[in-house]
């Protein structure tokens, strides 16, 4: 039996939380979920017109409806062998939740897809979950178009996690996203979108993205080292990215853990990124038995990630913490997760003999607030998670090599420390300016070079002056964090449903 505890939501709420426990293995045809009224959300207007929003059946209907032909359409021109090269050939399956025209259906479609023996009750409850937060987190944003956001990127969501159901996806070492004949990466980005409040959400020392894009152009290799908050990193910062440097969005590579390729909630959104797979230390030993498979794993990543860098032109993200960061216990107070050297040695040396050339920058990420992990790492697969409609912080500083920072050391494993240090330093720097920024309401008030505030709005469209201002203002001596808003480089965002599946 399935119990759930489902508080209202309100308009003053920040977060949206709910739990439930599955004491039976088994899931009665009356099982039923506390659902919030949408009528009681109807308080909520357009920020451009003072009408009140309408939440009409024929609005779900024609909704869900263009987007399961869309789907379909996509389906229809899967190739019939082969699963190589970001492409995965479609299998029939259940259209349960691609048919369904309200919340109603939707949610009714996952008892459906039980009783048909098709769903594990456990993944179930976990489903509905997921639905009640993204719904009221969606809705905590304001969005006049949020009924159809919920119902489109729901429905698709519940569609890709009982395909995966019906057909398992293995994750090889390295995984390239998914892009044909159903979109996996847009999907995600679709999914993760209207959770970031992009009024609230800055990008630092933007011209440096665009100098590591040129870098990509010239054949070498950059790696970012970066601290890691939320199972949506990846989402989160290729949505920050998507309008000034969609290359880097796209074609950045994750170092990625086991548990985003086996849960299955998480393993649809892993499916559209480029990820290299590896088992987390903090993870090593969940069941010792299975300690030196996952050892041998970890090696046999290393060496493609080493064939990979030799390619050049390769854009890696790590977080050498081996895990997201957790709040202090007794502060509560969030912050980046010590770095490991020996994970920030490894990325050093390999980059240093790929044969191409490369660069080692330092990257600081603020999302924690739109999925918290658990307060304690957990062994077991199916977390609890959090959504929060919440503005986003990425931040990156200049490229740090070991050379100038270790000449003075004697030993090699000082030398390590040091560099790794100097790394995690510039993280926490970077971090504290963006939780300043998002947290602290201080905005572009945030930034440490003073003059750029009047600036900003030219800057934003003006590559050139990006780049000439921003030259002249970094200093390794006295490094300077230049924030930009999102809302100013993106604009309004509009919505982009499952509709926007790349044809």
């Amino acid at each position: 039996m399935s119990s759930f505890h489902l508080p209202f939501f309100t308009g003053t709420s920040t977060r949206s939380t709910f739990s439930f426990s599955i004491k039976s293995s088994s899931f009665p045809s009356s099982f039923s979920s506390s659902l919030v009224p949408f009528q009681r959300f109807d308080r909520f207007r357009s920020t451009s017109r003072t009408t009140t929003r309408s939440f009409s059946c024929v609005f779900y209907s024609l909704k869900a409806k263009a987007m399961a032909e869309l789907v379909q359409d996509k389906e229809s021109g899967a190739a019939a062998t082969g699963s190589g090269g970001g492409v995965r050939p479609e299998v029939e399956h259940s259209r349960t939740f691609l048919e369904a025209r309200s919340e109603q259906e939707l949610l009714s479609g996952i008892r459906k897809e039980v009783e048909a023996g098709r769903l594990p009750p456990n993944v179930a409850a976990g489903m509905e979950e997921l639905y009640q937060n993204y719904r009221n987190a969606v809705f905590q944003s304001g969005d006049p178009a949020a009924v159809g956001i919920v119902l489109s990127n729901m429905a698709v969501a519940f569609d890709r996690m009982l395909l995966d159901l019906r057909d398992p996806f293995v994750f090889e070492t390295y995984h390239r996203a998914l892009r044909e004949p159903f979109d996996y990466y847009m999907f995600g980005q679709n999914y993760f979108r209207p959770l970031i409040n992009f009024r609230n959400s800055y990008v630092g020392n933007l011209s440096l993205f665009y100098e590591i894009e040129e870098k990509l152009k010239q054949g070498h290799n950059v790696v970012l080292i970066s601290n890691h908050q939320t199972e949506a990193d990846p989402h989160i910062i290729a949505l920050l990215l998507e309008k000034t440097n969609p290359h880097v969005a796209e074609n950045m590579i994750y170092v990625a853990g086991d548990r985003v390729i086996a849960d299955p909630l998480c393993k649809p959104f892993s499916m559209g990124r480029n990820l290299l797979c590896v088992h987390s230390k903090k993870h090593m030993f969940d069941v010792p038995e299975l300690a030196e498979m996952k050892r041998r794993v970890n090696t046999r990543s290393l060496k493609e990630m080493a064939l990979l860098l030799r390619g050049g032109s390769k854009i890696v993200w790590i977080a050498p913490s081996g895990g997201r960061d957790r709040p202090d216990p007794f502060t509560e107070e969030w912050y980046p997760a010590p770095f490991d050297s020996s994970s920030v040695d490894n990325m050093r040396r390999l980059i240093e003999h790929s044969g191409a050339a490369g660069h080692i920058y330092p990257l600081a990420l603020l999302c924690y607030d739109i999925m918290p992990p658990p307060p304690q790492v957990e062994k077991e697969i199916g977390e609890k998670r959090i959504i929060t409609f919440h503005g986003a912080g990425l931040s990156i500083a200049q490229k740090i090599s070991l050379p100038e920072i270790a000449a003075s050391c004697e030993k090699s494993e000082e030398a390590k420390d040091v560099y790794t240090q100097a790394l995690y330093k510039s993280v926490t720097e970077q971090y504290d300016v963006l939780k300043s920024a998002v947290h602290g309401k201080q905005g572009l008030e945030a930034s440490t070079a003073g003059q750029v505030f009047s600036l900003h709005k030219f800057l934003t469209h003006n590559k050139k002056a990006i780049r000439f201002v921003h030259k002249r203002m970094l200093c390794k001596k006295n490094p300077i964090f230049f924030l930009m808003p999102i809302n100013d480089i993106n604009g309004r965002l509009p919505f982009i449903g499952a509709e926007s599946i790349r044809n």
